[in-house]
């Protein structure tokens, strides 16, 4: 018996690399392959091995969480309806999958528990919320009878107050800032260092979720203050690990098939050949 646990304690020491690894978040489903935040591109995306989906959301006039990208239908559909002034049935009557071929003809725009119901036991939902603040009391009632767990849960935005209304209500959730960067007159990269942090902690988030434009010295500063750190839409496999070595909790990206079996698996391959030292 005391052999047994001595091995198990050594291949947990052997694999602790594997341990680390960061999650695969799927970008609106595996939405390379499928049309973006439809109930195909999710289910594509688990197909793929995606460790948990992204999808964004917008609060319809009558009261209804429904997932799409943009304020409007006119890019994904052949009308063009704006999501806070239509109701949930008006929205149902358009196709948001033929733009992407005929095999996808007929997707509807779903509603937040038909993605909720696609996650399987163990996987997560990043939640990105796209309105305002007066979507959280629908969304803490949507996420209630969904019957997921609250470590599947991650609600993510780039408006704070969203971020700190969501954080009042309910602490135990995980949520996290989103921001780009850019440079300002001066030629001085935005937001700060400073200012990502004082942000956290103002709003009580649990991390911050930035795009490709960041740099080492940066995560790092996020990082040492006990805050986690996320990279989003990542679809190049040299960046994507060069993000991992940086330690990145999570990645996000189009292609969750392609990144999966080449940064994860194959990494976790050659970690296993490797002898313990």
């Amino acid at each position: 018996m005391k052999f047994l646990q001595i091995a198990g304690i050594l291949l947990l020491i052997c694999n602790s690399n594997y341990a680390e690894e960061p999650m695969i978040v799927a970008h609106r489903g595996a939405s390379r392959d499928a049309p973006e935040n439809t109930i195909p591109a999710f289910k594509l995306a688990w197909e793929q091995g995606s460790d948990a989906i992204e999808g964004d959301f917008h609060l319809t006039e009558d009261g209804h969480i429904v997932c799409i990208h943009d304020h409007n239908t006119k890019r994904v559909s052949d009308r063009n309806l704006v999501i806070s002034k239509s109701t949930l049935t008006e929205l149902r009557k358009l196709d948001v999958g033929a733009y992407r071929g005929k095999d996808f003809k007929g997707s509807v725009i779903p509603t937040i528990a038909e993605v909720f119901s696609t996650i399987p036991k163990q996987k997560k939902i990043y939640i990105e919320i796209k309105c305002g603040i007066e979507i959280i009391p629908v969304l803490l009632e949507e996420i209630e009878k969904s019957g997921l767990k609250q470590e599947q849960i991650v609600v993510i935005c780039f408006n704070k107050e969203v971020i700190r209304e969501l954080k009042t209500r309910t602490p135990p959730y995980k949520a996290f800032w989103l921001s780009g960067f850019k440079e300002d007159k001066s030629g001085k990269i935005i937001p700060s260092l400073e200012t990502v942090l004082q942000t956290l902690k103002q709003i009580k988030a649990d991390g911050f979720s930035s795009n490709e434009s960041i740099t080492e010295a940066f995560i790092k500063g996020i990082t040492e203050h006990g805050y986690e750190w996320h990279v989003w839409t990542v679809d190049d496999l040299e960046i994507a690990k060069r993000f991992k070595k940086w330690g990145a909790k999570s990645i996000t990206t189009n292609v969750p098939d392609y990144i999966k079996k080449n940064l994860v698996e194959q990494d976790a391959a050659a970690d296993a050949d490797k002898p313990c030292r």
